[in-house]
């Protein structure tokens, strides 16, 4: 063999070593491209889900803020009612305190008031025998709506009517004199 043909077979053994390296750094080039992209595609994922992960922890932090703040108008006018009721029970009761020092003066009014309170407690208690005290100067109109109440208690209640003994030795404390007087007795 002569040069020029040891020199071709050369020359095409390193253009064959050549193309197979540039094949072989096309392939190692193709998978670094493909690894890069599949870490990248993860690296992207995991943010994404730690982003969505934030943005739902933030939407709950809203909702329980807004709760809260719903929870805390509710109280609020919560309150206000209370506060109006209270003020209706009050005057409510101040009118009922000034209304009582008169009651007595008119007797039919306040024999009717009687015989109503008797059977109301007559329901409330529900015993076939009760001792009722008054006030000393009551007590003949007590007597006089007796046995009405006690008939109107039987009534309602579908029972025989029940004993009722008035207390003569134990009295309620007198009429107060003013509407501001008036204090719970135990």
């Amino acid at each position: 063999m002569n040069d020029a043909d040891v020199s071709k077979q050369i020359q095409q053994m390193v253009n064959f070593i050549r193309q197979e390296a540039e094949e072989k750094a096309n392939e190692i080039s193709v998978s670094a491209e493909e690894e890069f992209n599949i870490e990248k595609l993860q690296l992207v994922e995991a943010e994404k889900k730690k982003i969505r992960q934030e943005y739902e922890r933030k939407q709950k932090q809203v909702e329980v803020r807004k709760k809260i703040e719903y929870s805390m108008q509710l109280n609020a006018s919560r309150i206000k009612v209370l506060q109006a009721q209270d003020e209706v029970v009050g005057s409510m009761k101040e009118a009922a305190a000034k209304e009582l020092l008169n009651v007595n003066h008119h007797h039919h009014v306040y024999r009717n008031l009687l015989k109503e309170l008797i059977v109301q407690s007559l329901l409330r208690l529900k015993e076939p025998s009760v001792l009722l005290r008054c006030r000393k100067e009551d007590v003949h109109s007590v007597e006089h709506v007796l046995d009405s109440a006690a008939q109107e208690y039987a009534d309602k209640a579908n029972v025989h009517p029940p004993e009722i003994i008035v207390d003569r030795e134990v009295y309620l404390p007198p009429a107060p004199s003013h509407h501001n007087d008036h204090e719970p007795y135990w």
